[in-house]
């Protein structure tokens, strides 16, 4: 099992570890990783390993067999054994990206309060698809409130609950398409603002800023139609 050091510290960029096995695909696993590995429609990390002999990229990251996670080489290559002190380190800008579209999209989903049916995130831009039967009859409105928050700059930070507190608050999963994780006990809440600012609650995985100031100004660009009752809302960084 990996110890999932990104989710204490998103910020972590680089850090010591040492390999705890390699895939018969030759994946790389460690003790501990600041390598967030693909899932909930964030892609997995990229970036660096290297050891005193040696050193290579990692091209992904994905997740495997009894929580460990893997560190996919971007090409065949020699591999640090078991046991070798190795030093990760993120490719921080793509990362750091990920980051402000995730916490950018949790903002999208308050702003168009309705079921989300799917999404993704990557360096570029981020979508969200809704059961939205109509599109929005303002654009313009929606950015500009959505830029709003995140001029806010509200806290963002996480908390645990237990699988029958989420089972007892079933309104906390905005999401049709995708069940949050449970079965280990205990599921991760992202939640953005505080007590009386608190705007938004609900389980995720995945990395996000520690204030929606660090987002930056967004835009909105094409609502698509996806199937009778889907719009598909695509996000972008304005930088």
């Amino acid at each position: 099992m990996t110890d999932l050091i990104f989710r204490e510290d998103a910020y972590l960029r680089e850090t010591e570890a040492t390999v705890t096995g390699i895939t018969p695909e030759g994946g790389i696993i460690l003790d501990r990783t600041v390598f967030y590995p693909t899932g909930g429609g964030q892609p997995g990390d990229n970036g660096v390993l290297s050891w005193s002999n040696g050193a290579l990229t990692i091209a992904t990251t994905i997740k495997g067999e009894n929580d460990d996670i893997i560190l996919v080489p971007a090409e065949a290559s020699a591999l640090p054994a078991v046991g070798t002190k190795v030093t990760q380190t993120l490719d921080w800008e793509r990362r750091y990206r990920h980051m402000r579209i995730h916490t950018a999209l949790h903002l999208l989903s308050v702003v168009i309060p309705l079921p989300v049916t799917g999404g993704s995130i990557s360096a570029e831009k981020g979508r969200l698809d809704f059961d939205m039967p109509e599109a929005p009859e303002d654009k313009d409105a929606l950015i500009e409130t959505l830029n709003t928050l995140i001029e806010r700059d509200l806290p963002v930070n996480d908390a645990w609950i237990t699988d029958e507190e989420l089972a007892a608050n079933p309104g906390l999963v905005k999401t049709m398409s995708v069940t949050p994780p449970i079965g280990s006990g205990r599921v991760r809440l992202v939640r953005i603002g505080e007590g009386a600012q608190q705007i938004d609650l609900q389980p995720c995985g995945g990395t996000h800023v520690a204030r929606t100031s660090e987002i930056g100004r967004v835009r909105i660009g094409k609502i698509e139609k996806k199937g009778r009752q889907n719009r598909r809302v695509n996000l972008f960084l304005d930088d």
